[in-house]
């Protein structure tokens, strides 16, 4: 049986008084939502193997079709996860000009989104407003409090506490889970794929705060925060909220708002695991865009821990999977697709590495120009089309 997170006191002496986070209110309109299946994570505990088997069963259906689940019961209180918002609450309101200057990220030089993200633009030079503020942790942050915001610090115990158990708890018992759906040994992903040097391996950590669009914000980048894109890591594990700005495109072509479960992780697929599963598992197309309309004047305040792979890795479908011998691959997807294409020329695949910085160097708000971005149509839908490393990807827009 998994142990709960026990995080370290928040009332030790040298901390500030931090602000409660309350929740904004859930959307009252009549909305079309995505329907995603709900994994408790503690049934992986169970000694009944019916009910494992089950768990499997829910999870291989879920990642299939979706490449997101709502995951609940993995050992973080409401109220532990309250706190870590509240930290991050504080984090945007108590984060130096000074700090913000001298930890300001960079993004297209270092391949990484580490720092301080401003709400102008995605570039070291300010660019046009676009209402979007986050820190990102990476390993270096974990080791130098020089690259932490000051006013973190004496909350550092904590968030450094958080990205363990989410990392060496939760992921890792995700990861079983899907070591399980691939018919493997329970440790395959963790110990062959996933990244584990420090609190968040290759990955990071993300505080972000959404301000409202105003019209002009809004008009300029078409009611669109966040282009659609897929993630490139190993797992997703954003902490759901009541702002609904998150959609996600489904079987059927059409986007569809995620619902609030609160307290819950909604959990998205990453490319590595498409590839390293030959298409079984579909990297999760998502969005982010303004919220419905009862919601346009809110904050949307977020936590996400972005899990990565070894950066070395290149990575191949596990052939060694029972599941992969027994179906085969599946030549229906994005990443697995274009991957195969370069394998089967006896082109090296790049590594997760290459893969990864070349597109965060690329990354760009809506309203910024994307001169690597070809928008064509498909079956009435705007699609967006780019290569990096020879390796065509095409996403709705």
């Amino acid at each position: 049986m998994a142990a709960p997170f026990n995080p370290p006191a928040a009332d030790l002496p040298g901390k500030p008084f931090v602000e409660k986070w309350v929740p904004p209110p859930t959307s009252k309109l009549d909305i079309d939502w995505a329907k995603l299946r709900t994994i408790e994570l503690s049934r992986l505990d169970s000694p009944d193997p019916k009910v494992v088997q089950q768990l499997v069963d829910t999870c291989r259906e879920a990642i299939r079709v979706d490449g997101f689940i709502f995951l609940t019961d993995y050992g973080v209180s409401y109220d532990q996860l309250n706190r870590q918002f509240s930290i991050a609450q504080y984090l945007h309101r108590n984060m130096s000009e000074e700090d913000k200057e001298r930890l300001h990220w960079n993004p297209d030089e270092t391949g990484t989104f580490a720092g301080w993200k401003p709400r102008f633009g995605w570039r070291r030079d300010k660019g046009a407003p676009d209402g979007i503020e986050h820190f990102n942790y990476y390993q270096p942050q974990f080791e130098s409090m020089d690259r932490v915001p000051t006013c973190m610090h004496p909350f550092w115990d904590e968030i450094v506490d958080f990205c363990n158990y989410l990392t060496y708890s939760v992921n890792k018992r995700l990861l079983k889970l899907l070591s399980k759906v691939l018919e493997l040994d329970d440790d395959f992903l963790w110990d062959r794929v996933q990244s584990k040097q420090g609190p968040v391996g290759q990955g990071y950590f993300r505080q972000a705060l959404y301000y409202p669009a105003d019209d002009d914000l809004s008009k300029r980048a078409g009611g669109t925060r966040m282009n659609g894109h897929c993630d490139y890591g190993t797992t997703t594990m954003l902490f759901s909220v009541p702002i609904s700005s998150l959609q996600i495109w489904g079987r059927d072509e059409k986007w569809r708002y995620v619902p609030y479960t609160p307290g819950a992780l909604v959990i998205n697929i990453g490319e590595t695991l498409e590839l390293v599963s030959g298409g079984h598992f579909r990297a999760t197309r998502h969005r982010v865009v303004d919220p419905p309309e009862d919601q346009r004047n809110d904050e949307r305040l977020s936590l996400v821990l972005f899990q990565a792979s070894e950066g070395d890795l290149r990575m191949e479908p596990a052939y060694e999977s029972p599941l992969l011998k027994r179906e085969g691959c599946i030549d229906s997807q994005g990443a697995y697709r274009e991957f195969k294409r370069l394998r089967d020329k006896g082109i090296p695949v790049p590594t997760n590495r290459q893969w990864r910085e070349i597109q965060i160097a690329d990354s760009h708000h809506p309203t910024d120009a994307a001169p690597n971005d070809t928008i064509v149509m498909i079956n009435g839908s705007k699609h967006i089309q780019r290569e990096y490393l020879g390796v065509k990807i095409l996403l709705p827009a």
